[in-house]
């Protein structure tokens, strides 16, 4: 079995720019989400497509399973999706001895850049850059397909309190 483990936080500043090593530009659908799993189509830079199957685990651990995809279904997928399509650059960013994945959304989502890191297990420590801000683990309106029903650009009412002060340059 496959499990994704992993810390995410609001991103504070530009200072990550500087580390980045590699970048995609992704497009992702949801063609189900219940609040304990989610199916998922992504398209990275327009080229390559994925499934995803995740699944709510323990804390930080989720299952996750992927499968390549051709590109034409996966545009067919995208037509068939619930809610709206995530658009985000996702930045590779090296700090620390770990790659950090800083996604800078587009779209409805513009304005909204959050930072993860992937671990092998949920108590493994990292090395925290100062662009970090705020930590979202486990927070469910900054998920993607939680983005993908209701955009961070249209948090004026905020279920999760308004557009997050963390957001801004320190």
């Amino acid at each position: 079995m496959k499990y994704e483990i992993e810390r995410r936080f609001l991103v504070v500043g530009d200072g990550w720019r500087r580390s980045v090593v590699a970048r995609t530009a992704i497009r992702q659908a949801y063609l189900n989400f219940d609040g304990t799993s989610s199916v998922r189509v992504r398209i990275e830079d327009g080229e390559r497509a994925v499934l995803t199957v995740k699944a709510r685990g323990a804390a930080l651990r989720r299952f996750e399973i992927e499968y390549p995809l051709p590109l034409a279904d996966a545009k067919i997928l995208l037509g068939h999706r619930r809610g709206n399509i995530v658009e985000k650059t996702r930045h590779f960013v090296l700090h620390g001895g770990a790659t950090w994945e800083v996604d800078v959304f587009g779209g409805a989502n513009a304005g909204l850049v959050i930072a993860e890191i992937e671990l092998r297990d949920e108590s493994e420590g990292f090395v925290r850059p100062d662009w970090l801000g705020a930590e979202i683990t486990g927070d469910a309106c900054y998920g993607n397909s939680a983005l993908a029903r209701r955009p961070f650009g249209a948090w004026a009412d905020a279920r999760c309190e308004s557009r997050p002060r963390a957001l801004e340059p320190a």
